[in-house]
């Protein structure tokens, strides 16, 4: 099992968050952890996201922080020097696809037509990220297993609780990402409990998830 596939196996939902304060972003992946969700991938959408990553990297050494919204290699770079364990893009041009396997370190291309789900494969990327999903949905996964068996995908964008199982039902999903185990709200107003719930009950979602080789 690669680097990135191990990354997918940690939890059937993948909380992507927008934080800017180291302040609140250690305290949110505490909250995560404790309801057992121990991977985190904060987008790099805010002035002070490379400062929550480092944060949490060096202050919840349990909990596996990746950066999300990577969009140039100098990004990815950065990202990866702040302690990033995984970087995800919500698109790959052939140059931050060479940058990104030449980095060494595990990420999650984004891949959103057949085209680029072979670019990468081709590349040795056989874990990617569809985004966004809720635009081709099921459909368009249940599709791409037949003539492409080998890949797997963590479908993102316009996921939610609701529809999380039908994504984790197929046998080339190992997990989703999703924003609703952090809501805006609870980050708002430090609400910590209602996060480790959101996590519990996400956790309990994994039954389905393909298993990653």
């Amino acid at each position: 099992m690669s680097g990135v596939e191990s990354l997918l196996a940690l939890s059937p939902v993948v909380p992507v968050v927008t934080v800017d304060s180291p302040g609140r972003a250690v305290p949110l992946a505490e909250a995560l952890l404790a309801g057992g969700v121990g991977v985190v991938e904060v987008t790099l959408r805010t002035p002070g996201a490379l400062d929550a990553v480092r944060a949490i990297a060096r202050e919840v050494p349990d909990m596996v922080v990746g950066a999300g919204t990577v969009l140039t290699p100098r990004q990815a770079d950065e990202a990866s020097e702040a302690g990033a364990r995984f970087l995800v893009t919500p698109g790959t041009t052939d140059r931050m696809l060479r940058h990104l396997v030449a980095g060494g370190v595990p990420a999650l291309p984004g891949v959103a037509t057949v085209s680029e789900v072979l670019a990468a494969r081709e590349a040795g990327m056989r874990a990617q990220k569809l985004f966004p999903a809720s635009v081709p949905g099921t459909p368009f996964l249940r599709s791409v297993a037949g003539p492409v068996p080998d890949v797997v995908f963590c479908p993102t964008g316009g996921i939610t609780a609701a529809t999380a199982a039908d994504y984790l039902a197929l046998p080339n999903v190992a997990c989703v990402g999703g924003s609703w185990l952090t809501p805006e709200d609870a980050l708002r107003t430090g609400d910590w409990a209602r996060i480790t719930r959101l996590a519990a009950e996400a956790v309990r979602l994994g039954g389905g998830a393909a298993q990653v080789h």
